[in-house]
């Protein structure tokens, strides 16, 4: 199949030995919705023709979760495979947890008691970051549905990712991009953060891709640079979104071809949400898109 004919949200990429692992949210499916049973994974060797769906993570019995299996990445971590996701709860907060396989094809199975975020929170999109000390975090969102002005936060993770260490330290708001767009049409103040990613340019500079809403454009894809080269930052929003066709939630890959590139979903609205590939150049403090 073709990546137009994959419907996903929040597209991720993993790239290792000649194979491209795809993961997402579940979209669409011709029974209905399936967002709260397992989580899957298309492979390509040429980002072209790509598979059918395999489920890598199964929703183990007694598991805290029914709903929103939201945004999985997966990242390699000392040998092992680490799978980021966000779930929800009847009873329980939306919150990311981290589930581990001993291959990109899993499957994933759970390594904590429960998520990664604090449970009083609303939080989503998870992202692994690993610091000058070798030192893993996890980044994600408080979102703005309880806050009004979401937040990109931080926690430190144990080295086997099984557990936070200390408190969440807060990044940066939403609001710190000037032109974000408030979702509430009776009330100013309500931005949203989606999908951190990080990329470091071949200069050093580090830049974090995340996602928000903008006026008469809808959805868009943008970054912010961390002026210190740290995750600490303080982090420098863009004047203006990186992509801004109604689509988003984004991350950067190097093909096996060497090409940078950028996927991303696209348009935001169901059901017509697809997979986007773009090729992207670094640039002097940032990224551009080629096509």
């Amino acid at each position: 199949m073709k990546l137009n004919d994959i419907h996903i949200r929040d597209p991720f990429i993993f790239a290792e030995d000649g194979t491209y692992y795809l993961y997402g949210t579940r979209a669409g499916h011709p029974l209905g919705p399936r967002q709260g049973d397992g989580l899957d994974v298309y492979t390509s060797k040429d980002l072209v023709e790509w598979s059918e769906p395999y489920e890598c993570f199964t929703t183990p019995e007694g598991f805290w979760a029914d709903r929103d299996f939201f945004a999985p990445e997966v990242h390699k971590w000392k040998g092992s495979y680490y799978m980021f996701a966000s779930f929800r709860s009847l009873d329980h907060n939306r919150a990311s947890q981290i589930l581990k396989a001993d291959s990109p094809m899993g499957p994933f199975v759970t390594i904590s008691d429960g998520p990664m975020t604090p449970a009083d929170r609303v939080c989503l999109d998870g992202t692994l970051f690993v610091d000058e000390n070798e030192q893993p975090w996890i980044v994600f969102c408080h979102e703005w549905t309880q806050i009004a002005d979401g937040t990109m936060c931080a926690t430190r993770l144990s080295d086997d990712l099984s557990k936070t260490i200390g408190e969440p330290e807060l990044l940066f708001p939403a609001s710190d991009a000037k032109w974000v767009f408030s979702l509430d049409p009776n009330e100013d103040g309500h931005y949203v953060t989606d999908g951190p990613f990080f990329h470091r340019l071949q200069n050093g500079t580090l830049i974090m891709l995340w996602s928000s809403f903008i006026a008469k454009l809808g959805y868009v894809q943008t970054y912010a640079v961390s002026e210190s080269g740290t995750l600490k930052g303080p982090w420098k929003q863009q004047d203006d979104p990186l992509y801004k066709k109604d689509g988003g939630h984004g991350m950067i890959f190097r093909g096996f071809d060497n090409q940078l590139y950028l996927i991303l979903h696209q348009p935001n609205g169901r059901p017509f949400e697809r997979p986007r590939l773009l090729r992207i150049e670094e640039t002097e403090n940032g990224i551009a898109i080629i096509d």
